[in-house]
């Protein structure tokens, strides 16, 4: 939470358990039955929207751009450019442990380039190439 601005309901992820600062991360989400979009998506079979596992891949990418860059860029906006190949694996739900695994694909000036896959078991759920601006 220090690193970037997200806050309930919308910051998701945990926890980033490992940083390598300037080339990857793997954060946490904790699927819970809690989750505020589960009632609507869908009611009676929650899953977890794919376009807010992307979210949780941006997040956790957006954690290790700000903890790369230090402190004068904390709680900084990291806005989406693109986002490509997106591929959905299986559905997450309730109980799920989400590990988002994103690589630093390049970075030139404020506009860095990711590789993102989220796991659930070490089982590839998610994945996306996506690129982010940082801005001050």
């Amino acid at each position: 939470m220090q690193a970037i601005p997200h806050r309930y309901p919308f910051l998701l992820i945990d926890r980033v358990e490992k940083i390598e600062a300037g080339e990857s991360a793997v954060g946490i989400k904790n699927v819970t039955v809690n989750e505020p979009f589960f009632p609507g998506h869908f009611p009676g079979r929650p899953v977890m929207p794919g376009v807010l596992i992307i979210e949780a891949m941006a997040q956790t990418a957006a954690t290790l751009v700000v903890l790369t860059l230090g402190p004068a860029f904390e709680g900084k906006l990291v806005y989406f450019m693109t986002i490509e190949g997106a591929k959905f694996r299986r559905p997450v739900v309730p109980g799920d442990q989400l590990r988002i695994h994103v690589q630093k694909e390049r970075a030139r000036a404020n506009v860095w380039r990711f590789k993102g896959v989220a796991k659930v078991d070490g089982v590839a759920v998610a994945e996306a190439t996506f690129s982010a601006m940082i801005m001050g």
